[in-house]
C-alpha cells in the first residue's frame, strides 16, 4: 500500500515500456475502469507504440468487466468492483482475452462521489498480469479531486508496468 500525491504521467516510463516491449517483441493490453482509457492513451502517445500496444478495454460498468474481459460477477458482488480481487481478474482477463504478453488494469474511486468509510474516494487498485504472475498494488491517493486521482492512477500504473518489465528481465 502506498500513499502518493498526484503527479503528471511519466512520459519516460511510457517510452521505456514501449522500448522494452518492442525490443522483446511483446505486447501489452489495458483494462481500465476509473481511468477510462487514460493509460492506453498515455502509452499510445509514444511514437512507435503500435509495435507493442495491443489495445485497451474500458470496462467502466460492472457488466462490461464481466462481458468484455470475463471478470466473474461473483467477484464483483462479493468484493466490489474496487478491490484487489477484481483488479487481478481484470488484468488476467484482459491478458487472456487479448492474448497479450502483459496487461495492466486500474479500478478505483476517483470521486467526487462514490466513496465510503471502507472504500474512500482515492482508493485505487492497479494490477499487472504476465505469464509469470499477477501483481496488485493498493493506492490511497486521498481526496485530491477527480482529475488528480485519475492522473496519479495513470502514473502509478505506468510505474508498476515498468517495474514488472524490468524485474521480468532479471
Amino acid at each position: 500500500m502506498s500513499a502518493r500525491k498526484a503527479e503528471p504521467a511519466p512520459v519516460d516510463a511510457g517510452k521505456q515500456i514501449i522500448e522494452i516491449l518492442t525490443e522483446k517483441k511483446q505486447s501489452i493490453v489495458t483494462a481500465e475502469s476509473c481511468t477510462g482509457g487514460m493509460v492506453a492513451s498515455a502509452l499510445t502517445d509514444i511514437p512507435g507504440a503500435s509495435a507493442a500496444v495491443y489495445g485497451g478495454y474500458v470496462t467502466y460498468a460492472n457488466a462490461a468487466k464481466s462481458r468484455m474481459i470475463h471478470v466473474q460477477a461473483r467477484l464483483i458482488r462479493d468484493y466490489g468492483a474496487v478491490s484487489n480481487q477484481v483488479a487481478r481478474a481484470m488484468a488476467d482477463g484482459a491478458r487472456n482475452t487479448a492474448r497479450a504478453d502483459y496487461a495492466v488494469a486500474v479500478t478505483g474511486i476517483a470521486g467526487p462521489d462514490g466513496g465510503s468509510e471502507k472504500k474512500p474516494v482515492g482508493l485505487v487498485y492497479i494490477a499487472v498480469s504476465s505469464e509469470l504472475a499477477t501483481l496488485v498494488i493498493e493506492h490511497k491517493f486521498g481526496n485530491l479531486g477527480r482529475d488528480e486521482i485519475r492522473r496519479a492512477s495513470v502514473s502509478a500504473a505506468l510505474d508498476l508496468v515498468l517495474q514488472v518489465l524490468t524485474s521480468d528481465a532479471d
